[in-house]
């Protein structure tokens, strides 16, 4: 039975990367084409702007994470979370 709940949690982080991915894609796609919605050009940055870097002279590890958000990936992921919870 635990099986099913991890399959379900990683289906569920699944779908919500792919929303957030395919709401990115329309959201660039809607601020190139039709230049009088400004809203959609707004980007938000989360992350790290230099990836962190550790050299322990036996092996070297970068760490480095960004989010480039937008309105529609955050609707996309919303999107996705309903759709999930649906079906």
């Amino acid at each position: 039975m635990l099986k099913s709940v991890k399959k379900s949690r990683g289906l569920f982080i699944l779908v919500i990367f792919i929303g957030g991915i395919l709401g990115n894609f329309l959201g660039e796609f809607i601020s190139n084409n039709l230049k009088s919605l400004e809203i959609f050009k707004i980007v938000y940055n989360i992350g790290l702007t230099n990836p962190i870097h550790l050299n322990l002279k036996i092996v070297e590890i970068t760490f480095g994470m960004n989010f480039n958000l937008n309105i529609m990936s955050i609707v996309g992921v919303i999107l996705a979370i309903i759709l999930y919870r649906r079906y």
